[in-house]
């Protein structure tokens, strides 16, 4: 199926995260079956979604007359048989707990057609072995989404071991349709990206507190005024670039005892980042005075904004 042909999708669990994700997709003109439990938690659910699109509003995202037409895609309900009827994509986005995911795949199984794709929104549990039973495992998939899902532009799309190529392409393709930016993983691992690179820095700010080296504020306040100014321009791996091949090489010498492949052969052939125009990325040939002239205007427009909105701040 080609993702414009997209009509009709089917979140499971309206919480934190589904809520949100049930959203975006009625904010791109599909209509979306948002199912849970309780009756309760549906009618918070779409409390939700009118304060969210009231804040997208605010800020000139959407137009406020266009707020009921968008409310109005979404559906609740408590039976997941009748909303998985027509559906082409179907999301689950429930609590972390093994069994009830085992369950809502065996009833998706039972209750969407044979094309339907199926995909889960966990990171932390492997989807793949959970739905085990599951018929037709081609079409399982995950798309992981950040909260808030109506916000944040990334989504990554993970594939298990049978998923099919062209289902793993539909759904970054929807995801585009979408607005979102996919990043598709190459194969399943626990955490995939940006989780596994979180937990890291979790585990060195728990580390930095509780030894009592900085208050919790002054870690903030750091990592606001440095890593949140550059990141957004550079991310991670773009960062060694500009430190150079040849001083990571030798900081992970000193360090760890041992250089990764990939950096050991970039040193190897002269890529040493953005002074040689060459390194994880290709500079196409620019200097070093252009290609730092580029980063350095971005950096300050960067800071400019988070500046001007008092981003560093506490909120």
């Amino acid at each position: 199926m080609d993702v414009k042909d997209v009509k009709k999708v089917v979140i499971i669990g309206a919480g934190i995260m589904g809520h949100s994700i049930a959203q975006v997709f009625a904010q791109s003109g599909i209509e979306v079956a948002l199912v849970d439990v309780k009756e309760d938690l549906l009618e918070r659910a779409i409390r939700l979604m009118k304060a969210n699109l009231n804040t997208l509003s605010d800020n000139n995202m959407i137009r406020c007359e266009d707020i009921p037409v968008i409310l109005g895609r979404v559906h609740p309900t408590t039976n997941l048989a009748d909303a998985c009827k027509d559906a082409d994509f179907a999301l689950e986005a429930v609590v972390e707990i093994p069994d009830v995911k085992k369950e809502i795949f065996a009833q998706l199984g039972r209750y969407c057609g044979e094309d339907t794709v199926l995909a889960s929104n966990t990171s932390s549990l492997d989807i793949f072995t959970i739905a085990g039973e599951l018929k037709r495992r081609e079409r399982m998939v995950v798309t992981h989404w950040f909260a808030p899902p109506h916000i944040i532009p990334l989504v990554e799309v993970v594939p298990g071991p049978e998923t099919a190529p062209a289902v793993l392409n539909f759904a970054a393709r929807l995801m585009e349709r979408l607005g979102k930016r996919p990043v598709v993983m190459k194969t399943f691992t626990p955490s995939f990206i940006v989780n596994r690179i979180q937990q890291y820095i979790g585990m060195a700010v728990l580390e930095i507190i509780t030894k009592g080296w900085a208050t919790p504020e002054d870690v903030d306040l750091a990592v606001k005024t440095s890593l949140g100014v550059r990141l957004p321009v550079v991310g991670v791996v773009q960062t060694l670039d500009f430190t150079g091949m040849d001083l990571v090489a030798q900081v992970l010498k000193g360090s760890l005892g041992q250089v990764p492949p990939f950096i050991a052969d970039l040193v190897e052939k002269g890529h040493l980042g953005a002074k040689t125009s060459k390194g994880i990325y290709d500079y196409g040939g620019r200097t070093e005075e252009e290609i730092l002239r580029k980063r350095d205007g971005l950096y300050l427009a960067t800071l400019a904004q988070l500046e001007k909105m008092n981003a560093f701040d506490p909120i």
